[in-house]
């Protein structure tokens, strides 16, 4: 092994499209002011509807301090 380099940890799968996206299967609760309800294998999360599906990461997503949904 050479010094410096991480190791591959296992187990660690991802049940959505994407590690970063957010995508519109994602969706829990439509809040009709433009922003959406969305959950990942981290829990809930609040974005904006312009964000799913985009092809961008989500910065709402990488949150690591989520806003309460």
């Amino acid at each position: 092994m050479v010094r410096g380099r991480s190791k591959h940890v296992t187990g660690n799968s991802i049940t959505t499209k994407s590690w970063f996206g957010s995508h519109a299967e994602m969706v829990v609760e439509d809040r009709q002011d433009g922003t959406v309800v969305c959950e990942d294998d981290r829990g809930k999360y609040v974005t904006y509807k312009n964000r799913l599906d985009s092809g961008l990461a989500d910065p709402c997503r990488a949150k690591l301090d989520r806003d309460e949904a």
